[in-house]
């Protein structure tokens, strides 16, 4: 049986490398004789296993152990509100908690430590752990998706020759699809990982990357707008820089590349439910044409609108009795992210369920913001719907700017007027926003994407 532990390299190719968290470091080749579940392992063999802890560092020590011994693993995200732990513990037929938190939750309680302890019973994989992950939706109790070890590194090229020279990071939480996407690049990619902190403002992550010589890092285009705005940013020198989870308009892409000249730049499209879907690395927002209907191993193609993927990097299913069945009759999975072909490329233009109605006319938000995030100005958008008497709705725009412009610039009535005029050059009239809002700072998800519900 083949396990996480074990490909990663059980046999070597572990010195030198490590997990370094906001409060503390691990090295990969001290799990070789040791653990962080307290002698208990065995204990959670067989068991389908929750794992609920609060520091990452912890956390990523726990998946490495428990892959190829608990039957299914539920990665909780710690932003998980607590009124929906006992729907999502009954969904997966939990029987066993792994946590630094109160115990009592399972039939087994097993704490979970980043100080590692004398490992007293070798490692062996004995099953095909079935790993949960938790989407991230805005309303309601999230839906658990269930993939496996092969679905989740199927993406992943592993380098012919070890090194430890990579060294990972993201903006992102690893027990999202996102983040544990680049945790098990970096685990599988023979290299260390730096852990983020959701209690860590941006600019003391980024120094403490640069510190620690960062060389790939990924996150959403919400986290890298936020990021490009601290001191901190230049600090960094990365090889490679990637953006998923939203739409990369152009804007944010040429911002990266005028930051990082010397790092490649790619933009990857990925769900929890569709796994990744393709990487894009030409610096281009986008993606070409001929990727629809191209034959291969991941299978795309536009319906309604709608890109929709077939690929062994997708998840089995959801989990529970009352689930939509997460694939078509012939094994696609209908992303609900809508796309529109101009020229031999294809656009993202937002969700199929996020669109503003104004009188009978759609309107995709991120359509829009990529057109006012392309100002000079400003460096990330909102935009949202107001209701409106006369068509239902109205279009508005909240809008952080780069900073105050430089005196004798543009006043911000000015710049206001102007990336109006911007929009009405390019976006049909019902798209135009009614109003533009300068705001100091936008709201944003533990995930990393932009509020846009309850705005």
């Amino acid at each position: 049986m083949i396990s996480l532990w074990h490909v990663m390299g059980a046999a070597g190719h572990l010195a030198e490398r490590e997990l370094r968290g906001v409060g503390g470091r691990a090295a990969l080749a001290d799990l070789a004789g040791s653990t962080s579940l307290g002698g208990r392992l065995e204990e959670l063999r067989g068991r389908a296993v929750l794992l609920a802890v609060r520091d990452q560092l912890t956390a990523a020590l726990a998946l490495i152990e428990l892959d190829g011994v608990a039957s299914r693993l539920v990665v909780c995200p710690p932003d998980l509100p607590a009124e929906h732990l006992p729907f999502v513990m009954a969904t997966a037929a939990v029987e066993a908690v792994v946590g630094d938190r109160t115990p009592g939750l399972g039939i087994v309680d097993v704490e979970c430590t980043a100080t590692l302890a004398p490992l007293t019973t070798p490692r062996a994989a004995t099953v095909l752990t079935e790993w949960i992950l938790l989407t991230s939706g805005t309303t309601g109790p999230p839906k658990l998706v269930a993939h496996t070890l092969a679905s989740l590194t199927a993406p992943i090229t592993r380098g012919s020759a070890p090194t430890a020279s990579a060294v990972w990071s993201t903006f992102y939480d690893i027990r999202r699809y996102g983040g544990l996407q680049i945790f098990l690049r970096a685990m599988l990619g023979w290299g260390s990982m730096v852990l983020s902190s959701a209690a860590e403002p941006t600019g003391d992550f980024l120094l403490r990357a640069a510190a620690d010589g960062v060389t790939h890092i990924s996150g959403t285009p919400s986290h890298w707008r936020r990021a490009l705005m601290s001191p901190s940013a230049p600090k960094l020198a990365p090889r490679y820089v990637r953006l998923s989870g939203e739409i990369a308009d152009q804007a944010v892409l040429d911002r990266l590349r005028d930051v990082y000249p010397g790092a490649g730049l790619g933009h990857a499209f990925a769900s929890t439910e569709a796994g990744v879907a393709f990487e894009v690395d030409d610096g281009l927002a986008g993606f070409p044409s001929a990727r629809i209907g191209q034959p291969g191993p991941v299978e795309l193609k536009v319906v309604d609108g709608s890109l929709r993927i077939r690929s062994p990097r997708t998840a089995a299913r959801y989990l529970g009795a009352e689930a939509p069945a997460l694939r078509d009759g012939d094994g696609f999975v209908d992303t609900g992210d809508m796309v529109e072909r101009r020229g031999d490329r294809y656009y993202f233009v937002g969700r199929r369920d996020g669109m503003i109605n104004v009188g009978g006319l759609k309107v995709h938000p991120e359509e829009v913001e990529a057109v006012i995030n392309g100002h000079p100005h400003v460096r990330m958008s909102r935009v949202r719907t107001r209701k409106s008497p006369i068509t239902g709705a109205l279009v508005i725009a909240d809008v952080v700017l780069n900073g105050e412009p430089p005196a004798p610039g543009p006043t911000r009535t000015e710049l206001e007027r102007d990336i109006t005029e911007r929009c009405r050059a390019v976006l049909a009239r019902h798209k135009v926003p009614a109003a533009i809002n300068v705001v100091p700072a936008l709201p944003v998800t533990a995930g990393g994407k932009l509020v846009r519900h309850g705005a």
